[in-house]
């Protein structure tokens, strides 16, 4: 009996598929690198993404008013958990670098909620006159108890790469 258990484990185990994921090395401009201990780098020990990679990812769109716009916008972008996973990041706490070197220290546990890396404002790509190319947007339009300073200091913009620590 224990070996029939065993040969019948070891048929399972074979015949299962093989979970490993390769994250895609990106096909356009790079527009996010996400650095730290990664399950799925792509580019050395980084994770590199450009906008159509990150628009595959699971998303959301939102409208809402924030301190940075005039009346309501539509965001739309992947969720920051989703960035994380494909990636393979698992972090305690992740610092957010814009182009102008400007960073904000983010913990890890932002990400449950549904925040997400705009690339979208009321269906356009961003410039990086409009807060571009990406942009951490808190979920306000689900969560009136967000808007305040606390997660307005962590809305960076103009993302260029995370790191993950």
């Amino acid at each position: 009996m224990r070996i029939l258990l065993s040969s019948v484990a070891l048929a399972a185990a074979m015949l299962a598929p093989v979970c490993s994921f390769a994250l895609d090395a990106p096909k356009g401009d790079v527009v996010l690198t996400v650095t730290g201990k990664l399950d799925h780098p792509n580019a050395g020990s980084a994770a590199q993404f450009d906008l159509a990679m990150l628009e595959a990812l699971q998303g959301r769109k939102g409208a809402m008013e924030t301190p940075w716009t005039t009346g309501k916008v539509e965001f739309s972008g992947p969720l920051l958990r989703a960035v994380l996973d494909a990636a393979g990041a698992h972090p305690q706490k992740l610092k957010i670098v814009a182009l102008n070197d400007y960073s904000a220290e983010v913990p890890a546990d932002d990400a449950k909620i549904d925040t997400m890396l705009a690339t979208r404002m009321d269906g356009q790509t961003m410039s990086v006159r409009e807060k571009g190319p990406l942009f951490l947007i808190y979920p306000f339009d689900e969560d009136k108890s967000l808007y305040n300073e606390k997660y307005f200091s962590r809305s960076v913009w103009q993302i260029k790469t995370i790191e993950a620590e």
